[in-house]
């Protein structure tokens, strides 16, 4: 009897999510004869570094630009006498596939995925709601149920610092972009504190970019946490931990805040009555009410 060959092939892909979907390619019917659903990716070129190969991969499967994590995690499976036939040979072969999945994620506003590559191994790519995917409802390969299974949302504890700011019966909010978590919802000036950076300077430098304002920082006023999973700016899903510290800032009497940073995460600054925060008229993040509602200095 002959030897069936071996064949070993190396490939990378990726678990793409965006809110409730995950985007999935569906197999050519060379590969299966009925509809199959896997991850984007491919196989490595020789010489090609995994990353690199995901990354190409994913723009001629689905015609869009995306990012990886850094870890990865790596799948064998084993078929004998079970492979895909070997380029210019007949027959079936011993057939060993390592595959190597990382997380990706691309742009909120990323077009339509299209498939560009001309006869290649997927010929569609779709977002499928993740609840079907998991409920058996959308035929995938195994794969996808081992790489979901395993699969663990990135997370993020962020430290940020958020300035109190009154006037009169008024205080100083700026209003989050489509760019942002919670777009269209109120929130306190400030942002996140850089590596090395102090919570302080990090506001007095947040008060410039959003606000166009230079304030005195003083006592810290209460210190405010949010979890919650989310889809973030850069379109990455994570599972985010924020941790804001609330400081008492006064600033100038002349002082005009204004919108500085363009095509940022903040779209308006105002002073709101603090009446209208109260009633619900205007829509705030939570911070804001515990900031309003805490001990004054």
């Amino acid at each position: 009897m002959a030897r069936v060959p071996k064949r070993q092939r190396v490939a990378a892909y990726a678990v793409i999510l965006r809110d409730a979907e995950i985007l999935l390619s569906r197999l050519a019917p060379r590969i299966s004869r009925s509809p199959l659903w896997t991850l984007p990716g491919g196989g490595l070129d020789h010489g090609e570094d995994p990353r690199a190969a995901v990354l190409r991969e994913i723009v001629e499967e689905t015609g869009l630009d995306a990012h990886i994590g850094d870890v990865a995690r790596v799948y064998s499976m084993h078929n004998p006498k079970a492979g895909p036939a070997e380029p210019g040979r007949g027959g079936r072969s011993d057939y060993h596939a390592l595959r190597i999945v990382y997380e990706g994620w691309v742009a909120p506003n990323a077009p339509e995925p299209r498939v560009i590559e001309v006869d290649g191994s997927t010929v569609e790519a779709a977002w499928h709601p993740l609840a079907e995917v998991l409920a058996g409802k959308v035929p995938v390969t195994s794969l996808v149920t081992e790489a979901l299974a395993d699969h663990v949302k990135h997370r993020l504890q962020r430290v940020a610092a958020y300035a109190l700011v009154r006037r009169d019966d008024r205080v100083l909010l700026t209003r989050i972009s489509a760019l942002g978590h919670h777009s269209g919802s109120w929130t306190l000036p400030g942002g996140g504190v850089e590596h090395g950076e102090s919570p302080a300077g990090a506001l007095e430098r947040e008060l410039q970019e959003e606000c166009g304002v230079r304030g005195v920082v003083g006592q810290l006023l209460t210190v405010h946490d949010v979890h919650f999973e989310g889809t973030a700016p850069s379109g990455r899903l994570e599972d985010f931990h924020g941790i804001h510290l609330v400081y008492a800032v006064d600033l100038p009497a002349t002082a005009e805040p204004r919108v500085v940073e363009q095509e940022g995460t903040t779209d308006e600054v105002a002073w709101v009555p603090v009446a209208d925060i109260e009633t619900g008229r205007i829509p705030v993040l939570d911070v804001v009410r515990h900031a309003l509602a805490a001990p004054v200095v």
